[in-house]
């Protein structure tokens, strides 16, 4: 659809941050990645598909933002004095932050695919995607709501263990 090609119309590099297990790093290189990237004078925006543990809000210290919409869709939160880093997270859709979500595969489908397709990004140099631990569902449903546009590729985040 045209709102599809529109939000993510601007974005010109994407990069999926994976991991095959959790507790490795993810949200942690995610959110540097994007603090090293704006520091370098780029646009960046966060996808935080994390939706059982999204951390992102409160290690970029903005878990007390609202989300709102516009015509395109979601505004996400831009953070920072500078306010060169958009984000949007499932963090900032419950009641309690803190609150496990635990939900089927379709519903957490459904939610990435709106998050991909929902959310007024705006121009773009990077959107840093970071996906839940493993290889589920969700990372099939992120990749393929991707697909369209040009993946700048992936971070796979490991440990030795």
């Amino acid at each position: 659809t045209l709102a599809e090609r529109t939000n993510l119309a601007g974005v010109r590099h994407i990069l999926l941050v994976l991991s095959g297990k959790g507790g490795v790093g993810k949200s942690t290189i995610s959110t540097e990645l994007a603090l090293a990237l704006r520091n370098t004078g780029k646009r960046v925006g966060i996808l935080d598909v994390d939706l059982c543990g999204p951390s992102i809000p409160r290690m970029l210290r903005v878990q007390d933002s609202a989300v709102h919409q516009c015509d395109s869709g979601w505004v996400p939160v831009f953070v920072g004095q500078d306010k060169a880093i958009a984000l949007m997270s499932i963090g900032f859709l419950l009641e309690r932050p803190d609150d496990a979500v635990v939900w089927r595969g379709p519903k957490k489908n459904a939610l990435i695919k709106q998050f991909v397709t929902d959310v007024a990004w705006g121009d773009l140099d990077f959107l840093i995607v970071d996906t839940p631990p493993g290889t589920s569902d969700e990372h099939i449903s992120t990749v393929e709501a991707l697909r369209p546009y040009q993946l700048l590729g992936a971070i796979l985040v490991t440990t030795p263990q």
